[in-house]
């Protein structure tokens, strides 16, 4: 394959992984390195015990992931309640909507080796209800919205495009479409992904070369749920955010996702698994501090954020 090397460098995507480390050389415009992202702020009882133990941790919060569960079980007052107070905090908020694969009659996705077949919406009914969602939740004043699937995605940067919703929108390619290289994140970002999460589980030079190849912020989680690897990298986090920032720091422990995010877990629940997430945080950024002081925390509400309207 000659001429590989300068084809791969003419596109914008690096030869390899960055052994290198080399810092990204990008931030945030506020200058900052990284963000705290927290995981499954499910109901508005949830996000006031984050605001609550954000001040008492001393975390910024930058954004939540809300509703995993999914934004379809919070009533019209409720959705506003929420907004309202996340723009209260200056957080910006990403929904999760449904009905999405999960929810779906088609089952092949919860077999053993249909699990593979991805996240994607079936059909356009399924399409155009993930959509009559999204304009419940834009009407309730959100602007963030988790999407997994890329067609999807394409087709809300062109929704996006023609003002058939709000142009200041965002939307997150999430770790459940399952993107781990830097060609699938320039996929993402020219698809119209504003922030991507890619595959929890890539080292720190697969991370850095994913850097080279996108502008747009990466979503890195420090600590996974169990039933997805468990795993807990709080003591990389300052070598990432040096070779991957800006990026989002994510947070989001517990047994599994479909254990954690079912809607009839009792307030109680999701209070205590929030404060846990906003610990973990506490801890990666006094192990930042302590490692390499160089690396910025983004001061909390910046300008750039997405926060409900």
């Amino acid at each position: 394959m000659q001429g590989l090397e300068e084809a791969l460098e003419a596109l914008g995507l690096p030869e390899r992984d960055g052994y290198a480390l080399t810092p990204s050389g990008q931030a945030f415009p506020d200058g900052g390195h990284y963000r705290i992202e927290i995981s499954g702020v499910e109901r508005v009882s949830a996000l006031r015990t984050l605001t609550a133990e954000s001040a008492r941790e001393g975390v910024p919060v930058h954004r939540i992931i809300a509703t995993v569960g999914g934004a379809t079980y919070l009533t019209r007052s409720e959705l506003e309640e929420f907004a309202v107070l996340a723009r209260e905090a200056r957080i910006e908020v990403v929904m999760t909507l449904g009905p999405r694969r999960g929810w779906d009659t088609g089952r092949q996705i919860t077999t053993a080796e249909g699990l593979v077949s991805g996240m994607r919406l079936r059909g356009m009914d399924g399409v155009r209800q993930w959509l009559a969602d999204l304009e419940r939740c834009l009407e309730a004043g959100f602007r963030g919205f988790l999407v997994a699937d890329e067609g999807l995605l394409w087709l809300l940067d062109e929704l996006r495009s023609r003002s058939v919703i709000p142009p200041e929108t965002i939307f997150k390619l999430s770790v459940f479409a399952g993107q781990a290289n830097p060609a699938g994140a320039r996929v993402a970002e020219r698809l119209g992904a504003d922030t991507f999460n890619p595959l929890a589980d890539l080292t720190v030079p697969m991370l850095a070369a994913v850097r080279q190849s996108i502008s747009i912020p990466m979503d890195v989680y420090m600590c996974l749920v169990n039933a997805m690897g468990g795993f807990v990298r709080f003591h990389e986090a300052a070598e990432i955010a040096r070779v991957a920032s800006p990026c989002y720091f994510k947070f989001e422990p517990g047994p599994s996702e479909a254990e954690i995010y079912a809607p009839w877990n009792p307030p109680e629940y999701h209070d205590r698994m929030i404060r846990e997430r906003v610990r973990n945080a506490a801890v990666t950024m006094e192990l930042i501090a302590r490692s390499d002081p160089s690396i910025r925390c983004s001061p909390a509400g910046g300008e750039d954020l997405h926060i409900p309207r």
